[in-house]
């Protein structure tokens, strides 16, 4: 069943949504329903062009634990040639107009100005995160996601050379989340859904009633 929200700041049982993790349309981006739907599990997915906000909450989720993430040998290989920087939160505005400008021609594009705009006050009040991969001065790829409790639910990701992507992925685990995340407990990033790509890195599913664990627990002090 797909609900139809108001502006009533509340969404219903994921259980009751549809097969393929549908669960509504309608409502709005605000920081407060992104924060009550990211809580809960669900995460926006913008039709702009049909100007329908469609929110999704999968029963089982594609996942990647830091402690587990796969770096192949040729990555190893690529990384050690230290020929890419990585930066966190330097250029959020950058990352996210990039992976929209990118996917702006395909069937299905979400990353619209409206969208957009609330991940960047999402930034700016500290709930939502980029990792940048440069070249010299040049951005060449990146990520973006929201962290929020443990987790760090994954938006987004861009490469425009080889590599670039799972680079920042790389990064985001073994640095970000390492250093900096799990000084308070963080331990899980969300994918939201699977490819290939991210299987080989270490993604694998967990059902939701384990996921809504991660979620809802909470920071350990520092």
């Amino acid at each position: 069943m797909v609900f139809q929200l108001t502006q009533k700041l509340v969404f219903p049982d994921p259980h009751y949504g549809e097969p393929d993790g549908l669960l509504a349309v309608g409502g709005d981006l605000s920081v407060d329903r992104l924060l009550l739907a990211y809580s809960n599990g669900i995460f926006p997915w913008y039709a702009f062009r049909e100007k329908q906000i469609q929110w999704w909450c999968p029963l089982k989720r594609f996942v990647i634990f830091p402690n587990e993430i796969h770096i192949s040998h040729s990555m190893r290989t690529f990384m050690n040639k230290e020929q890419y920087g990585v930066s966190f939160n330097q250029a959020f505005h950058e990352v996210i107009q990039t992976c929209g400008n990118l996917r702006m021609e395909e069937t299905g594009a979400w990353l619209g100005k409206d969208i957009m705009k609330a991940y960047i006050r999402l930034h700016e009040q500290g709930f939502a995160t980029s990792v940048e991969v440069w070249e010299e001065s040049c951005l060449v790829g990146g990520l973006y996601g929201v962290t929020l409790g443990k987790c760090f639910f994954g938006e987004s990701m861009f490469s425009l050379v080889p590599n670039a992507s799972k680079l920042a992925l790389i990064y985001l685990a073994l640095i970000y989340l390492a250093q900096t995340f799990q000084k308070l407990g963080g331990t899980l990033i969300d994918c939201q859904f699977e490819t290939p790509h991210l299987k080989s890195m270490g993604g694998r599913y967990i059902d939701y009633e384990e996921y809504m664990r991660y979620v809802q627990e909470p920071l350990e002090s520092l």
